[in-house]
């Protein structure tokens, strides 16, 4: 598209009014390898500069909306510094973004959504899921801070215990229970939420752009004081959790795990 940069692991494509962003690492279920993380922090600035987009779809390639972090990222942050700096930098920008870009966002949840992917989902406007997709948030399993995303917007869709049960244990949230605590507008029959989300985007498209860009800044508004406040203690707490024995351990293991 016209005026975007050259993304690497990511594809921008226009449906009249809406734009469509698609997370394309499809060969290892869309994990976020350094590229991808860039890429998806990066493309909400140009998106925002458009001034002929009215609304935008965001999902995945393959068979997974987004599997995560890449374990080799994580390796190279824990043994990395400046670039676990880089990386938390850009989940702040990607939390902000998110959250104040004026048109609306409709996630089609086409599988797994896992860490980062759990993240982006539960910070668009409107959510829909294949009924085999599932979420899930293993920062603390792993031994991280949870600083970005479902610990932010997921006590203002459901009660705060809920909430830590399902981020401190880290347990997968199957689609006919995201719908029933207000994670999920809509599940569709496996394969079609793509097609259910373009259409709730273009439906959004026709609507007055004044009226709806105002009417999403200030139903998000209890949502960026939150960032506001938090974020950048949450983003610090994750980086120091890098350094914990627990955390290196854990990914060690992980590390194993996927080799075998």
């Amino acid at each position: 598209m016209s005026g975007y940069r050259e993304y690497e692991t990511i594809q921008v494509s226009r449906d009249e009014l809406t734009a469509v962003v698609t997370l394309n690492r499809p060969e290892v279920l869309n994990a976020a390898n350094r590229e991808l993380h860039r890429d998806i922090s990066l493309v909400w600035g140009d998106i925002a500069a458009d001034p002929e987009l009215r609304s935008v779809v965001l999902t995945g390639a393959g068979r997974a909306f987004c599997g995560g972090g890449d374990l080799g990222l994580l390796q190279a942050m824990t043994d990395d510094p400046m670039l676990r700096s880089e990386v938390l930098a850009e989940a702040r920008l990607l939390v902000q973004s998110l959250v104040t870009l004026p048109i609306p966002i409709v996630a089609a949840i086409n599988g797994p959504a896992v860490g980062l992917g759990c993240s982006l989902a539960s910070l668009c406007d409107l959510v829909v899921m294949d009924e085999d997709a599932y979420f899930a948030d293993p920062h603390v399993l792993l031994g991280l801070t949870a600083s970005d995303g479902g610990v932010f917007t997921w006590p203002e869709v459901m009660g705060l215990h809920q909430v830590k049960e399902l981020i401190l244990l880290g347990g997968r949230v199957s689609s006919s229970d995201a719908l029933r605590l207000g994670l999920a507008n809509r599940v569709v029959p496996s394969g079609t939420s793509v097609g259910e989300a373009l259409a709730l985007a273009k439906k959004l498209a026709t609507l007055p752009p004044q009226a709806v860009r105002e009417t999403k800044y200030v139903l998000n508004g209890r949502l960026r004081q939150r960032i506001d406040s938090e974020a950048d203690g949450a983003i610090e707490a994750e980086s120091q959790s890098f350094d914990t024995k627990e955390f290196r351990t854990n990914l060690e293991k992980a590390i194993t795990r996927s080799a075998k």
